[in-house]
């Protein structure tokens, strides 16, 4: 694991260690606080001060949890090196830096993906049995947002003036990686980016919309500037509509501690299922349990050369063409 942050120790580490056949071997972390951290959650891992110290280790994979703008250097040295590699979304935070990974995972034969949990969501995977059911018929618009209320501007490097900060960058990715699976490749896009709070240095609101080569739209909000958040999803097909509230619960349970493997994983509360609506006519639809521990469980049968790897690299490299003609970067 290259960075113990967020990122890594949260949205990383547990669901290593709770994969059948998977081991967090060794943590990459720079400061003493992250040292520290890794050493308490996982006694037996070793904590290294850089990512060439793993050339000395027997590890299978190593996965990149570093600030956005280090993900294309760190992960082209581990390519170079030989070793499988997971990146943290977005994959680079330009076309170029990840499509030249990309060719490198190629050229030396190294596994690499890229971690887009949010397909692993509990309200996304219902958004797709519904349309491969045909409930909803030929989905023709799908509204998506993830919109958050922190009016206050936080110390992080996510706020800080750097390629691949700001909202479209950190939400972004989920959102346009979710359109694609569900529609399809993209032919055309508009969108914004703006920033709102005062003191922000970076955009902190941006809308995105894309046409699909079926005809589909797809109408994306990322926000930390939204107090009364929007539907998360309201899908629109030719049969019927999907409307669903609030955020899969995967990231509030990680964040508090909750591990896989202790009971029913991913579950929602009965009282936030979406609704299956066709005119005055609705119906509540159970949402299907989310499973971000999938990711690894794919990623370990992919290392045993028993299937693919859990997401293509060039499906995340479109999400950030979407990205990059959106920010201007």
């Amino acid at each position: 694991m290259v960075g113990f942050g967020l990122a890594g120790s949260v949205f990383h580490a547990p669901l290593i260690a709770t994969t059948p056949g998977c081991r967090l071997a060794a943590v990459v972390a720079r400061s003493e606080s992250s040292r520290t951290a890794a050493a308490t959650q996982y006694p037996s891992v070793e904590v290294v001060p850089d990512t060439d110290s793993l050339r000395n280790l027997d590890i299978d994979v190593a996965v990149v949890a570093t600030p956005n703008a280090t993900h294309a250097t760190i992960a082209g040295a581990l390519i170079e090196a030989g070793i499988a590699t997971v990146v943290d979304k977005p994959l680079a935070t330009d076309v170029a830096s990840a499509l030249c990974l990309i060719e490198s995972a190629e050229r030396f034969g190294v596994v690499l993906t890229c971690y887009q949990n949010r397909r692993w969501d509990g309200d996304f995977a219902t958004v797709r049995e519904l349309a491969r059911s045909g409930r909803l018929g030929r989905v023709h618009r799908l509204e998506s947002r993830f919109e958050r209320w922190r009016p206050a501007v936080k110390s992080g490097w996510k706020e800080q003036p750097a390629p691949g900060s700001g909202v479209l960058w950190d939400l972004g990715p989920h959102v346009i990686d979710q359109a694609m699976v569900l529609l399809g490749p993209v032919t055309e896009t508009r969108g914004w980016v703006r920033t709102v709070r005062s003191g922000a240095q970076v955009p902190d609101d941006a809308f995105v919309e894309l046409r699909h080569e079926s005809g589909a739209v797809s109408q994306l909000w990322v926000s930390l500037v939204t107090a009364a958040p929007g539907p998360r999803f309201r899908v629109l097909g030719d049969r019927a509509a999907y409307v669903k509230d609030g955020l899969d619960p995967q990231e509030d349970d990680l964040r508090r501690g909750a591990r896989p493997g202790g009971g029913p994983w991913g579950v929602e509360a009965t009282a936030m299922a979406g609704s299956l609506m066709t005119g005055d006519e609705t119906v509540p639809i159970a949402t299907v349990p989310g499973d971000y521990p999938d990711f690894y469980r794919r990623m370990t049968a992919c290392l045993r050369g028993e299937g693919p790897v859990p997401v293509d690299p060039r499906d995340s490299l479109a999400a950030l063409e979407v990205i990059e003609q959106i920010s201007g970067y």
